[in-house]
């Protein structure tokens, strides 16, 4: 789940706690949007902590010998450890 997810449970549960005005017979409304309120608000501190994280970078580089020229090669790759 990323932010966008965690906001939504947050409304999703604002709006059961707050705006419902119906009672169910044996569910606690209110306590329900508490819950899904809280469970967002865990979710959003830690898909922040993950992306502030920092991103990685590996570089990996190779040398090697041609074999029909014999000329020293080099070779480097570089990626990025987007999500």
């Amino acid at each position: 789940m990323r932010i966008g997810s965690s906001i939504a449970l947050i409304v999703i549960g604002a709006i059961v706690a707050f705006a419902l005005d119906f009672q169910v017979a044996g569910v606690d409304l209110r306590l329900i949007g508490y819950i899904l309120m809280a469970a967002g608000v865990v979710l959003l501190v830690i898909s922040l902590a993950v992306g502030f994280g920092g991103r990685r970078t590996t570089t990996t580089t190779r040398s090697g010998v041609d074999p029909a020229s014999g000329e020293q090669i080099t070779r480097q790759d570089r990626r990025d450890g987007a999500y």
